[in-house]
């Protein structure tokens, strides 16, 4: 059996949008399917929202402050901890790793830093969800009706460039095609459209030495990672994005192989970053 990658980007029952997010059972998949490692890499919003209830979940939906504005609840710090401390007595053998996932931290300083000053997290990623519209935050997949993929996608890059260059709290860029995930029924769109903006990303995030995500949440495209490594990009580390059990290190092995196939090797210990 391949060894497959640590997977350092999952969520529990701790990240306020799932409704099927279980810590233990993450684990209980994790050693099941062999992994070295897991992270549960907890999301940390602190921006509000502006978007249309009626097109929300309901396990989104119930964290409406008014009839327009999502604001996300602060993560439970403490009772994280206490359950990393739990899975980590259930499962000796499996490297557990704690973590949070901080979207657009570059328009929340204060908060951010207080949070990462609460606990020494051991790992840190970075998102971005969102758009900066007429003083308004948007998500991106609500603005596409209004100014259509192109253009919002354009944005979207800009920012996470902004993210990069004014925020270094974070080791790790996770899911630039975040936005590709909610492109409207009927129209295509793939990372290699946008080759221009998305090297201008990858230029950015080089400069600071971070590592880059190859996030399995959609199939990752071959064309980005060898961009990534073209553009001085020195790691790239492996997440799923898992909000449920089933989906831990899914397609791991077909990122890997991709992964293997742009120049990136595994690092020294089976819990590391890959690196060129």
């Amino acid at each position: 059996m391949v060894q497959l990658p640590p997977d350092l980007h999952t969520h529990s029952e701790f990240s306020w949008d799932t409704a099927t997010g279980d810590m233990a059972g993450s684990c209980a998949r994790a050693v099941e399917l062999g992994l070295p490692a897991i992270a549960f890499t907890e999301h940390t919003d602190f921006v509000t929202w502006t978007v249309d209830p009626a097109l929300l979940p309901d396990r989104m939906a119930r964290h409406m402050r008014d009839a327009t504005h999502l604001e996300p609840p602060p993560l439970d710090v403490e009772g994280y901890l206490e359950a990393i401390e739990r899975c980590r007595a259930k499962y000796p053998t499996l490297k557990i790793i704690t973590g949070v996932e901080l979207g657009e931290p570059h328009w929340f300083a204060g908060p951010a830093a207080a949070l990462l000053a609460s606990h020494p997290f051991e790992r840190v990623i970075g998102s971005l969800h969102s758009v900066a519209v007429a003083g308004r935050h948007r998500l991106v997949e609500d603005e596409y009706a209004e100014r259509g993929v192109p253009a919002v996608l354009r944005d979207y890059f800009a920012e996470t460039i902004r993210m990069i260059e004014q925020c270094g709290d974070f080791s790790t860029l996770t899911h630039l095609d975040y936005p590709l995930r909610y492109v409207p029924s009927g129209q295509q769109y793939r990372l290699a459209d946008f080759e221009e903006e998305v090297r201008a990303v990858f230029k950015a995030l080089a400069g600071t030495g971070r590592a880059l995500e190859v996030n399995t949440r959609r199939t990752p495209e071959p064309e980005p990672l060898r961009w990534w490594r073209e553009a001085g990009g020195a790691a790239v580390s492996f997440g799923s994005d898992a909000h449920r059990p089933d989906m831990v290190a899914a397609e791991f092995a077909a990122a890997a192989t991709m992964a293997e196939a742009a120049g990136f090797r595994p690092g020294r210990h089976p819990y590391d970053h890959w690196i060129r």
